[in-house]
């Protein structure tokens, strides 16, 4: 069984894997007990209207064949530009479909957000988004993004934002995190969920909170019993 992609977003937020050309959507809701120990890791190969090609190349967590192009295609549709905020004191500027708006900002797991501009196309969006991220960059990364988990936005710091691109509309998530103190960042996938924030995955385990990143987890094996048990041997021996 291989860890063949994720979803994220408001709804429907999962890990998906695959085994012998089947797939499986594993949601990553408040309170999923999660078994999954992580073994070798290579290319995640594709999947494709249910079914999973898997790839033996040893890229991950996509070899040059199956690469996703992430080169956006902009629509002649009414588009937003939107500022986001991520605690506790990363902004940035984004531009999405006017429909996907919240939906978007959620996926990236923004604690506050604000439209500030509506353009009738993506390329004009795209041209507006050029002219404000000279100040500002277009993506925060998300270690960044783990390492506020815990905090809050800087509230002056937003407003001042704010007072500089007047909003149409904004907004403020809460992902039922409540978290006391900062996860400690690992690339896991065994314990209890506590909920994802974008696509920043939080669990419990063994009285530890992990936060990991869930394309981070894209083309590992799930381990067996039997390797799983050789790698905790390997790990105490290393003491």
């Amino acid at each position: 069984m291989q860890i063949a992609g994720y979803r994220t977003g408001p709804d429907d937020p999962a890990l998906v894997l695959a085994a012998e050309g089947n797939v499986e959507r594993v949601p990553l809701e408040s309170g999923t007990e999660l078994a999954y120990p992580l073994g070798g890791r290579r290319c995640a190969g594709l999947v494709d209207d249910g079914t999973h090609y898997p790839c033996d190349r040893p890229k991950a967590p996509y070899c040059d064949r199956h690469a996703r192009d992430w080169a956006p295609s902009y629509a002649d549709e009414e588009y937003a530009v939107y500022l986001a905020a991520f605690a506790p004191d990363s902004f940035k500027v984004g531009i999405t479909r006017s429909w996907r708006l919240d939906t978007r900002l959620r996926e990236q797991g923004a604690d506050l957000a604000a439209h500030i501009h509506t353009v009738s196309s993506g390329p004009i969006a795209r041209n507006v988004e050029r002219e404000i991220a000279a100040g500002m960059p277009e993506a925060v990364r998300v270690d960044a993004k783990i390492d506020g988990l815990a905090a809050a936005v800087d509230r002056e710091a937003w407003r001042a934002l704010l007072d500089e691109y007047p909003p149409i509309e904004t907004f403020a998530f809460d992902y039922g995190l409540s978290l006391a103190d900062r996860p400690v960042a690992e690339t896991v996938a065994t314990g209890t969920v506590l909920g994802t924030k974008g696509r920043v995955l939080v669990l419990r385990r063994g009285g530890t909170v992990y936060a990991t990143d869930l394309r981070a987890l894209v083309g590992f094996a799930i381990a067996t019993e039997t390797e799983a048990d050789r790698d905790r041997q390997t790990s105490l021996g290393a003491f």
